[in-house]
Order: C-alpha cells, then sequence, then structure tokens
C-alpha cells in the first residue's frame, strides 16, 4: 500500500486549484484536450540564500498521479459548482470524461536526493493537454515543499557534521500534511531520526524522544521527576536538565544515572533547550566526565538552524553531540516557498512537429525555456564543471557552449572529452510506471554522495560560489530568437544594420 494511500482514505483528485479543472473543461469544450503539451517544474532561485537545493518529493508525486482517478463524490462535488449565473459550471459530458481520466502521460525527473539547481527542470510531463495540465498544482505541492525541507536538513547536516541530527517539528508543522512531510524530507536530508510517531509508522523512520518541562513540573522536585522517569524508561534514559537550573539539572541527572548503572542501565545522556548552550554543554560535559559518564550524550536545542549549528560546533567550541532540530527546518525559516513553477514548453497535435513556446516576462528570470528540456551534468578530470540544459529533439554538439540564460556574455566551452550524465529519467510512459523510486535510506545516502562530489565553496551559507548552470548555445539562440518573434522584433541578420534605439 502507498504512503499516499495509507494515510488519505479519500480521493486526493481533487488536491487542485479550481482554474486547473476549469481550463481542463475549456480544453474538452474546445476539443483540443487530446492536443500534447510538455510542461516542466523548476525553480528560480537557490533557497536560504545559498549556492543549491536537494530534490526531493518524486515518489510521492509517483503515487498520486499513478493513482489519479475522479471518483464519484468528486464528479458529484464538481457537478454542483455554479458559475455567475447560477448554472451549473461544467457539462454533464465533461464530469463523464473526468470519470473515465486517468494518467496517460510520460513522465521524466531527476531522481530524489540529487543536487540541483535554480532554472533547472526538475520533472518533465508530456502528453495530452488535459491531463498534464492538471497536474501542476498537485506536483508543485509534492515537490516544492520537501525539496525545501531537505535542502535545509541537508544544511544542517553540513554543520553538524557526523553529529547525529534529530527532527522534532511536529508540533510547529504547518498543519498534520505538513508535518508528515517535513519528516520526510528531513529524514532524506539528512536528519537522523525524528519525534513524528505517524512518520515513523508509515515511512520507517527511527523515531527518538525524551520528556517534556511538564514532566519535571508535574512532580515536586527536579530529582523525583527524573527518578520516576527512570523507572519507567530505564533504557531510554535522556533527562531535560533546564526547567530550574541547568547545571543542578545535570548533576541531579547524574545521581539517577548512578543507581541506573547499578541496577544494569546506563544513560543516554541529556538535553539542554535553553540559555547559553555553548557555556552550558561545556560544563555539562566536564560534570558528566567527572562524574564517570563520559559516553553520556548532550543534546541541545532550542531554534537551532544551520548557521548556529555551525557557529556553536565551530566557533564556540560547545561540547554538543546530537541536534534536536524543530521549528526552523519544518517551516524552512529564511526561505518559507521554494517557488516552484510548472511551465509549457511545447505543443503539438497528436504525433505532429513539436511548436515550442515561451512566455515572456519583464524580468529575465521568469522568461520560460522553451522545447523538451534536459539536463546534462559534466565532469572533467573527476571535477564536475557544470550543468547543460538542452532541448532534446535537437541534440548536442560534441563540445557545446554553455551560456548563463540571465547573462549572455557568461559562456563556459564543455571540453570534448568531458563525461556528461543526463539527470532526467524516464519515470512513465504513456502512463506506465518505468521507475522504481528509491527507498529513504537510498535517498538519504544519495544526498550525501552527491554533497561530497560538490566544491566547498558551492556549499557555503555566506556567498556561495555559482555553480555553472547555462542552456546550450544552439538552445539559448532558438531561445533568444522566439522572444524576439514574440516581441514583434525581428531576428538580426548578420551585416544588417542595428535598428535605432528609442
Amino acid at each position: 500500500m502507498s504512503v499516499l494511500d495509507r494515510v488519505y482514505k479519500d480521493s486526493l483528485s481533487l488536491v487542485n486549484d479550481l482554474y486547473q479543472l476549469t481550463m481542463a473543461y475549456a480544453h474538452w469544450k474546445e476539443g483540443t484536450a487530446a492536443k500534447e503539451a510538455a510542461f516542466h517544474l523548476s525553480f528560480r532561485k537557490d533557497p536560504f540564500g545559498g549556492g543549491f537545493a536537494v530534490a526531493c518529493g518524486l515518489a510521492l508525486a509517483v503515487e498520486y498521479v499513478e493513482n489519479l482517478h475522479f471518483r464519484e463524490d468528486d464528479v458529484e462535488y464538481l457537478g454542483s459548482l455554479e458559475g455567475n449565473d447560477g448554472a451549473p459550471l461544467f457539462e454533464r459530458g465533461f464530469l463523464d470524461h473526468l470519470r473515465e481520466l486517468s494518467f496517460c502521460c510520460d513522465l521524466d525527473a531527476i531522481p530524489e536526493g540529487t543536487v540541483v539547481f535554480a532554472q533547472e527542470p526538475l520533472l518533465r510531463v508530456t502528453g495530452p493537454i488535459l491531463v498534464a495540465q492538471l497536474l501542476e498544482t498537485p506536483l508543485l505541492n509534492l515537490i516544492n515543499f520537501q525539496t525545501l525541507v531537505a535542502t535545509k536538513a541537508a544544511r544542517m547536516r553540513l554543520s553538524a557534521g557526523d553529529d547525529p541530527i534529530v527532527e522534532f517539528g511536529l508540533r510547529r508543522a504547518q498543519g498534520i500534511d505538513g508535518g508528515l512531510a517535513a519528516s520526510r524530507a528531513a529524514y532524506a536530508g539528512g536528519c537522523d531520526g525524528t519525534s513524528n510517531l505517524l512518520a515513523g509508522k508509515v515511512l520507517g523512520i527511527p523515531v527518538k524522544g525524551t520528556h517534556a518541562h511538564s514532566w519535571v513540573l508535574a512532580f515536586d522536585s527536579e530529582p523525583e521527576a527524573f527518578e520516576a522517569y527512570a523507572r519507567a524508561m530505564p533504557n531510554n534514559c535522556v533527562f531535560l536538565v533546564d526547567t530550574f537550573d541547568s547545571l543542578e539539572g545535570v548533576r541531579h541527572a547524574v545521581e539517577v544515572g548512578r543507581r541506573l548503572r547499578a541496577q544494569g542501565h546506563e544513560m543516554i545522556g541529556i538535553r539542554l533547550d535553553s540559555g547559553d548552550l555553548a557555556y552550558l554543554s561545556r560544563e555539562a560535559r566536564r560534570i558528566l566526565d567527572e562524574a564517570g559518564f563520559p559516553d553520556a550524550s548532550i543534546l541541545a536545542s532550542n531554534e537551532l538552524d544551520e548557521t548556529i549549528i555551525s557557529s556553536l560546533k565551530h566557533e564556540q567550541g560547545a561540547e554538543i553531540g546530537v541536534w534536536g532540530v524543530g521549528t526552523r527546518l519544518v517551516v524552512a525559516h529564511g526561505d518559507p516557498a521554494l517557488g516552484g513553477v510548472y511551465k509549457l514548453s511545447a505543443v503539438r497535435d497528436p504525433g505532429g512537429p513539436w511548436e515550442y513556446k515561451v512566455k515572456l516576462s519583464e524580468q529575465a528570470v521568469k522568461t520560460t525555456n522553451p522545447g523538451l528540456q534536459q539536463v546534462r551534468r559534466y565532469t572533467h578530470h573527476g571535477e564536475l564543471i557544470g550543468d547543460l540544459i538542452w532541448d532534446e529533439p535537437s541534440g548536442l554538439p560534441e563540445s557545446p557552449v554553455m551560456v548563463d540564460p540571465l547573462d549572455m556574455t557568461r559562456r563556459k566551452v564543455i571540453p570534448p572529452d568531458a563525461k556528461g550524465e543526463d539527470l532526467l529519467v524516464p519515470v512513465f510512459r504513456q502512463g506506465r510506471r518505468v521507475y522504481e523510486p528509491p527507498g529513504l535510506e537510498e535517498i538519504r545516502r544519495r544526498v550525501g554522495e552527491q554533497l561530497a562530489r560538490f566544491h566547498g565553496g558551492v556549499k557555503r551559507f555566506v556567498n556561495p560560489h555559482r555553480y555553472p548552470v547555462g542552456l546550450e548555445l544552439g538552445y539559448f539562440d532558438l531561445k533568444t530568437r522566439l522572444i524576439l518573434e514574440a516581441r514583434g522584433v525581428a531576428p538580426h541578420r548578420p551585416g544588417a544594420p542595428l535598428p535605432a534605439r528609442s
């Protein structure tokens, strides 16, 4: 049973925006529902002011499109909608069409756990426009947020090094859906466990947990609270020590830890959730070591993120061995939305030639790329040298030239002996799945392996190095010609006088 089936018993076909259905209806009315289209999902800037992102969410997107169908109650609801004249918004024939609808498109995507960059297509859908258009909102919903949180988690992993990271942000997450998706993406991005039991049950993520301040306050004293917890959970004792006085709390934990040891159990460690974490962790480490508990871990929490973890670990000399991250991870603090988009890039009559499309904008970053895009990642002498976006039907020259889509003067020649790997892989062909999404453990490994291949400057949090991503020169020229034509400006011919500037 799929993750979506285990969590949601209802149909998910209406996880969509109304305008997707109104456009689908208009295509049906116009007789263009079978026209084929190509759409690409991408994002416009790397999140958190960083130099990369981590692709995530594909497995759930695969589940969604594989099970796409409109149930009778979905159709009945759509039939109840009215236009501004009080008449039904949709004709009965269209509703009958939806009853028979299923995913029948091709889908290519970059595997989860891959390090990706702005402007690159993470996913491509080609097929009947009515169906392909309906996928815009659900695909963005599934890919955007998880990519954002996986990227945040990967940044925290870079800061923490080999230290364990536990995600426990469910209570601060954006609802139950947001909590489950965040736990999945956080684990994929590099966290080692979660407090979210539903994520543990449904996704197989290791679950971790201690006790809260309320446990301590429920007793007459902190030592009494620790003793009671140790009696109940002798094999899960991490004591939260900052309810009253953090260092006195560490001493109380040591006392209970000695009694646990005498009974054949070992205290796992203590948790700090407030105050000067650098100072308190150093003092706590001293107390624990002197008392004979050198293996007891010090877990820290309290609004941690990648920059705070990095400062505590590498600048302030904190003696923290486990990092508990919550709010700032699950709400993607610092960049609340990835800004992913799903844009039409080509249309054709079934079996005919593609007609390339480009959407214009006053902002260059919002002008879309036409055609059927693919991304090729090049390696030269073992070093990653750039990602080339190119048009698959047009092919590639032996030694392609990469053009920065936002600055045509920035160009890079790919050496003829460079090795290239196409990132978009086939996932569906005519609605039939041809790809088996990897499990979360494999995705986590991929994230680590991918990040290890990139130069440290790309992973820097402040003023990161800009990894080369660009359009193949012939493809760039094609895009430029389409833009000029759309603006009613004839392409300039070599030797012809330039038009006068107004």
